[in-house]
């Protein structure tokens, strides 16, 4: 029984890891996208389509 315990407590921790990555990328991924954004905001005039 304590083995299973073990186990969960490992899944447990390795869940909350995996959790944290996912957070730290997504907000590295949103201020990318503003600053990109803001880019071609700040350029706006110079683009022709």
């Amino acid at each position: 029984m304590e083995k299973v315990y073990k186990t969960m407590r490992n899944v447990g921790a390795a869940n909350i890891a995996i959790g944290i990555i996912m957070i730290v990328a997504g907000v590295s991924t949103g201020v990318i996208a503003i600053v990109t954004g803001a880019s071609l905001l700040k350029k706006k005039s110079k683009l022709t389509f």
